[in-house]
């Protein structure tokens, strides 16, 4: 018996785009909304394969995947491509470089934005959009108020020369330790405390283990969703303009989710009454930016001393 369904000439493109956190995180939420808006605007010209949880590969071995073909798509926190020798990518880390979320788009939407995904192409590698975790809260099992109060405090960072840098500043040790661990480590006492967006604090129940936070805002966590650059620029172009589409709505509805889901964080963490949470006072901040500015100065060297007087100037931090 003939099918009634004609013949596709073609198989559909498949894409592979791996990530290493949930599905219901903002990132995991945002890859799937790319998944269906590629495949409506490709008319179903390609497949994307949304692989979470590390299912594929861990943080380490993705960058590599990518870079040899293994995957199409990527989305890695920002810190990632200072190991891949673009150190530029890390004045993202930089404490109070970004005075609000506004200040922060000034700076992925604008010239120096698109500069930095640049630099990412002799490495093998296309830059397609940055997608928000959020901005910083700092905890430990004591108020963290002033400066002075971190001295000697076992801090938890993430692989970052600058965040090491900033935990220094303060008179705290960083310890450097796999995301994975760290609920653990506060729980036992390994590290006392730590730094995160409130959804990531809240969805790994750090807030039960931590008496404390205050509601600093003085480091942003963002991500660059990038591909294959042979797999991309092979594309027709007409595919790639649907793909292009689907990313910008898809990093539209990514960056929105964050923001609500970081302010409902912190409210049930507020909520269940675990840990107090201390917002600074105008003073309190003031001495917060002063012992960490410098740390801006410090970095020069490694991240470009053009690129963070730019970054400051943009963000306004500079007149």
């Amino acid at each position: 018996m003939l099918s009634s369904q004609p013949a596709r000439a073609d198989q559909p493109i498949v894409i592979k785009f791996s990530h290493v956190v949930a599905p219901d995180t903002p990132k995991g939420k945002g890859a799937d909304r790319f998944r269906e808006l590629a495949e409506k605007y490709t008319d179903g010209a390609v497949k994307v394969e949304v692989y979470p949880n590390s299912q594929l590969y861990k943080d380490k071995e993705e960058l590599e995947a990518l870079q040899l073909g293994a995957v199409q798509m990527l989305a890695p926190s920002l810190a990632k491509f200072g190991p891949l020798g673009v150190r530029e990518f890390e004045v993202f880390d930089l404490p109070f470089i970004f005075p609000d979320k506004a200040a922060l788009r000034k700076v992925t939407d604008g010239p120096i934005g698109k500069e930095l995904l640049a630099k990412l192409e002799p490495k093998g590698i296309v830059g397609l959009a940055y997608w928000d975790n959020g901005f910083k809260v700092m905890s430990a099992n004591r108020p963290l108020k002033t400066p002075d109060d971190f001295l000697g405090l076992k801090m938890r960072i993430q692989s970052s020369k600058v965040l090491e840098a900033e935990m220094k500043a303060l008179g705290a040790v960083p310890q450097v330790m796999a995301f994975s661990e760290v609920y653990q480590a506060l729980q036992t006492g390994v590290v006392d405390g730590t730094e995160n967006p409130p959804s990531n604090m809240y969805t790994q129940k750090m807030h039960e283990v931590q008496k404390h936070a205050t509601v600093s805002n003085h480091g942003y966590l963002g991500y660059a969703v990038i591909a294959n650059k042979a797999f991309w620029e092979g594309l027709k172009p007409e595919i790639r303009e649907g793909l292009e589409k689907a990313m910008a709505e898809a990093t539209e509805y990514a960056n929105s989710i964050a923001q609500q889901e970081n302010d409902d964080s912190l409210a049930a963490m507020k909520a269940a009454g675990k840990t107090t949470f201390h917002e600074f006072t105008p003073k309190e901040k003031e001495a917060w930016i002063k012992a960490l500015l410098p740390v801006h100065e410090e970095m020069a060297s490694r991240i470009g001393a053009d690129l963070i007087a730019r970054t400051q100037k943009e963000t306004g931090l500079v007149p």
